[in-house]
């Protein structure tokens, strides 16, 4: 568990802006877009983690690698979340292209619920508070 008091301000940053970012897909209308932004709260969920966990690597070892690779590798205990966010990635690219067919209102539902819970445990696994329940028909 990572000390708190000394998580680095990005982590806070990304923290605020996936708990924003799960805000609008609640208030959304718009089905695709509520799947886009429940998906990207989770990657700014990731983020945090990543900001607060990850080591600096040397130039010459660096690969370029997805946030939820990354995830698997500094915080295995998120192996499942990471395959799963993943796997929701091209339905979030055609919806953030506007496909209305990319994905239907329950899947964008489940999806708010998913990306809700994630930012929960990953606050928790920072030594924080975790936000309050998001509500979701």
């Amino acid at each position: 568990m990572v000390d708190n008091i000394h998580l680095p301000a990005a982590t806070h940053s990304y923290l605020e802006r996936a708990a924003a970012s799960l805000r609008e897909a609640i208030m959304s209308t718009d089905v695709p877009q509520r799947y886009a932004f429940a998906h990207v709260s989770a990657l700014r969920a990731t983020a945090a983690l990543l900001a607060a966990r990850a080591q600096p690597m040397p130039v010459a070892r660096r690969r370029q690698k997805n946030a939820w690779v990354l995830l698997t590798e500094v915080a295995p205990e998120f192996t499942e979340w990471a395959a799963f966010f993943s796997a929701g990635a091209q339905k979030r690219s055609a919806a953030e292209a506007g496909s209305r067919r990319a994905v239907t209102e329950r899947e964008a539902d489940d999806l708010v619920r998913d990306a809700d819970r994630f930012l929960a445990l990953v606050e928790t696994s920072l030594g924080l508070v975790e936000h309050q329940a998001i509500r979701v028909a």
